[in-house]
């Protein structure tokens, strides 16, 4: 690995990490995934170094996969990245020229329209980095609004991770963060969660739709609540389930993961994340707005009509530090949705749905039980006390069967995620394999 700090300065960062060595910040990794070995090689041709990744190629072995949790393994139709293969798309960068640079603000301006027509909000920016960041940077947004209150509510109902990263943005600031818990049907607590409005000065209440366990949510019925209590809601959404389900546009804010919309899964990125408001909040959007409008001779020009120079040089005072979009993995979601239109999204969701339908009730003729009683999408968490050795079992027969939950304290449970992508008879094959364990 290449450590771009000194000496003195990863001593620094060891002190404070509490370890002692690079070995020991690795040391929660399976020994099994990491590599040991000096991979350095002496100098080598062109034609060697392709050989020798090609060699390494090789032994990747690939996975059926029927797990989630915010990364979605979805049909990418390929004219997709043909076309963001194209020199001007693959080199775009946010316009520091934008006069110069039509083309680019044209795209950004379609992102923008459409994830509007997605949410039901307002306005949106030209993205942020992906959906943990977006939810992290509206709450900082709604905070610069409400600066009378220090305590921030999230349903347990939002990603985990995604809580992780609200954590880490906002520690400086020491707020206080409260959970909503989850009610017997896998959604959030509307009676715990007005308890908790109540006896709080909340200045945001982040929900996800569905959430992280796949159960749809009472969005209409939370909004209600946080109305109240003059609280802003922040809703995290699953993109494709907005083709089936109503756009949350109650909310002060509606963000999200654009993985799904024609974005591969790709080791885990880059991603982008979607960001989508009220306009009352148009001058505190963190990052970038694209507007339409006319130049001298009156034709139809793009410009960047909003783009707070704080961001760039007040630093710690700024609203935000956003300072660059994901603009290639924007235009794959613009390119993605343009090719598929309205009936094509309802089509991908009712496919996932439709056969996540399917799996579940083959596993529950195995024995697997449900832990909630809520309506789901085409993810859900079954418990299975062998859990852990079938997935063992699947996973040797060529299957990624879901992702364990056990980390995040759910015993012998797992989450599930079927898209369209899956066929039957890959669904089929799963169940033979664990009907034989």
């Amino acid at each position: 690995m290449y450590i771009p700090h000194g000496q003195e300065d990863t001593k620094k960062a060891f002190n404070l990490l509490g370890i002692s060595s690079f070995e020991e910040l690795y040391s929660h990794i399976d020994p099994t995934l990491l590599v040991k070995p000096d991979i350095r090689q002496d100098p080598l041709s062109e034609e060697e170094i392709r050989r020798f990744f090609k060699e390494l190629e090789g032994k990747n072995r690939s996975l059926v996969c029927f797990a989630g949790f915010g990364a979605y393994d979805r049909i990418v139709p390929s004219v997709i990245w043909q076309i963001l293969n194209r020199g001007e798309f693959l080199t775009s960068y946010t316009p520091y020229q934008p006069e110069a640079s039509q083309g680019t603000l044209q795209a950004i301006f379609e992102y923008q329209t459409l994830i509007c027509e997605l949410t039901g909000m307002d306005v949106a920016n030209a993205s942020v980095y992906d959906g943990a960041t977006a939810l992290s940077e509206a709450i900082l947004m709604v905070k610069s609004a409400k600066t009378n209150a220090d305590s921030l509510l999230l349903s347990e109902g939002v990603n985990p991770l995604y809580r992780d990263v609200v954590r880490t943005y906002i520690t400086a600031r020491q707020d206080e963060i409260d959970l909503a818990p989850l009610s017997k049907e896998g959604t959030t607590d509307l009676e715990r969660l007005e308890e908790l409005l109540k006896s709080k000065k909340v200045y945001a209440l982040a929900i996800q739709q569905p959430n992280f366990l796949g159960y749809v949510e009472n969005v209409q019925e939370i909004s209600k609540i946080a109305r109240e209590y003059e609280v802003p809601l922040i809703v995290v959404a699953d993109p494709v389930a907005l083709a089936v389900l109503k756009p949350p546009n109650e909310a002060h804010v509606v963000v999200g993961e654009g993985q799904q919309l024609g974005i591969p899964l790709n080791f885990g990125g880059p991603y982008v994340g979607f960001f989508a408001t009220k306009m009352e909040y148009l001058r505190r959007i963190p990052g970038r707005l694209v507007g339409m409008g006319e130049d001298v001779e009156g034709k139809r020009a793009f410009l960047l009509v909003l783009q707070t120079r704080e961001q760039h040089i007040r630093r710690e005072r700024a609203t935000s530090n956003i300072c660059t979009n994901q603009n290639l993995m924007a235009i794959a979601n613009v390119i993605y949705l343009s090719l598929l239109g309205k009936e094509g999204l309802i089509e991908v969701a009712k496919q996932s749905l439709s056969k996540a339908l399917y799996l579940k009730q083959k596993l529950l003729e195995l024995g697997f039980e449900e832990p909630y009683t809520g309506k789901h999408l085409w993810e859900y968490p079954l418990r299975h006390p062998r859990i852990k050795e079938l997935r063992q079992k699947a996973l040797k027969a060529g299957f990624l069967f879901g992702v364990d939950l056990s980390p995040f304290g759910y015993r012998d449970t797992i989450l599930l995620a079927t898209t369209e992508k899956r066929t039957k008879q890959e669904i089929d094959r799963l169940v033979e394999v664990l009907k034989d364990g």
